[in-house]
């Protein structure tokens, strides 16, 4: 739809307002409610909103390292600007509209903004003659609780929405067959189509798939996901958590993303090549050697907090080596080459607790890095088990590790620019600094009576 359509079905709506929603530095949705009458006088130059979205922390809490944004430059308002394409109704709020917006503007881009870096990765594989479809997947847990009930107990003891381990169980579906079948279908209805949603090993645990579209599209559905599932969680009595790994005794939750290249008239498959040996392009094998290569040098935008590097670990589905092998769910790269259509890349690195504008962007960007330096694939697929095949290296074992190689990755900057490069590793920083000023459970049960 065009601006002139958009404006006629919101006047005829009858609602007085919109919802405008902005992702900050880790994927969290930050935003408003804009009477009618200011959404449309914004619609041709934006608004203005509060730089301080890229200025903090998940808990509001400044960075006190920050260069693009801070105290030292004031807080002020960026321009922000509305995409009309994300035009959504929240049919679990009365059809309230929604609007995604971003701090960009044809060429004009704030260095730091997720979505901004998104869609300039796009623009460049763009011009190089590729489309990107993209796709998300998510594992979470599920609790009987409320926001309320988590802070009083702290969030211990908090009683999962099934018992046991009941990965792929139709009767767990069926026992919660209210949430589920809303959370399919309204999401269907907000304009987030589920592919697929079943039970996962696990107490209370869920996976979903997106189904593919274009990789903007689908970095703003899988943004969305995660802020609706919890909102229609509300509605049932249950606290969803993406959090990389809520308990060492169960595997963690990933949210792996599915990629390939097409044309620009996305009517064929480039990854797709029937001649080539495991029917593999050489475009996919020069994307692959890319995103290996890469890898370590981008990892925090994969694994974005101290958690995540809890379930990167061994015998627990998550990648530890810098590997790829034929549908192996050992390795961190999964090729799936099937027909034209179907043939893909699965990124088994992304957890669901990353932001997927950063998340998408490293995926494509490393690819790109490789097809535009004509990287050869001279890595043979791990046959077997990915955790013991070191001869590509391991990823970074922390947060810390892996945002100082980061930092200093020229790789990095030549993919993403340094302002964003230097910014992103800062506010890892920050996490780090943050989690290792604060005594921990553990800390405690181990030191308080017998040291």
């Amino acid at each position: 739809m065009d601006k002139k359509e958009i404006i006629s079905r919101l006047k005829e709506s009858g609602h007085d307002k919109v919802k405008l929603a902005i992702a900050d530095i880790d994927g969290v949705l930050r935003g408003k409610f804009m009477h009618i009458d200011k959404f449309i006088g914004a619609l041709n130059d934006g608004f203005g909103f509060c730089s301080v979205v890229f200025g903090w922390d998940m808990d509001d809490l400044s960075y006190d390292n920050g260069k693009v944004t801070g105290w030292h430059t004031g807080y002020g308002d960026e321009n922000a600007y509305i995409d009309l394409n994300t035009f959504r109704t929240i049919p679990w709020e009365r059809g309230t509209p929604l609007f995604l917006a971003d701090f960009s503007q044809g060429a004009k881009r704030f260095p730091v903004c997720p979505r901004s870096l998104l869609k300039k990765v796009i623009a460049e594989g763009e011009e190089m003659g590729f489309s990107a479809m993209y796709s998300q997947e998510f594992e979470w847990f599920n609790y009987k609780e409320t926001s309320s009930s988590v802070h009083e107990k702290n969030f211990s003891g908090l009683q999962p929405l099934t018992s046991g381990m009941f990965g792929y169980s139709l009767l767990k579906l069926s026992e919660n067959s209210d949430f589920f079948q809303d959370l399919f279908d309204l999401l269907g209805d907000f304009g987030v189509p589920l592919e697929g949603l079943h039970t996962e090993t696990g107490p209370g645990v869920t996976e979903a798939a997106i189904q593919y579209s274009g990789i903007l599209e689908a970095a703003d559905r899988a943004v969305l996901f995660k802020t609706a599932t919890k909102e229609i969680g509300h509605k049932h009595g249950i606290v969803p958590s993406f959090m990389a790994k809520p308990s060492s005794e169960l595997p963690g939750c990933s949210g792996h993303v599915h990629q390939s290249l097409w044309n620009l008239e996305k009517n064929k498959n480039l990854f797709y090549d029937k001649d080539k040996k495991d029917n593999m392009s050489a475009v996919m094998r020069s994307f692959l050697a890319g995103q290996l290569l890469c890898l370590p040098e981008i990892l925090p935008m994969l694994a974005p907090t101290i958690n995540s590097y809890k379930r990167l670990v061994e015998g627990a589905w998550a990648p530890t080596t810098i590997t790829w092998g034929h549908d192996n769910r050992t390795t961190a790269l999964r090729p799936l080459v099937g027909s034209e259509k179907s043939t893909r890349i699965e990124h088994r690195v992304v957890g669901s607790d990353t932001n997927p504008y950063l998340a998408m962007a490293a995926c494509l960007g490393s690819g790109l890095y490789g097809i535009k330096h004509k990287l050869e694939l001279n890595i043979e697929p791990t046959v077997g088990n990915g955790y013991e095949d070191f001869k590509n290296g391991k990823l970074p074992s922390n947060l810390l590790e892996a945002s100082n190689k980061m930092k200093g990755s020229s790789i990095a900057k030549e993919i993403f620019g340094d302002e964003f490069v230097d910014h992103y590793t800062y506010t890892r920083e920050w996490e780090w600094k943050q989690f290792s000023a604060s005594v921990t459970d553990w800390e405690t049960k181990r030191y308080f009576e017998i040291i």
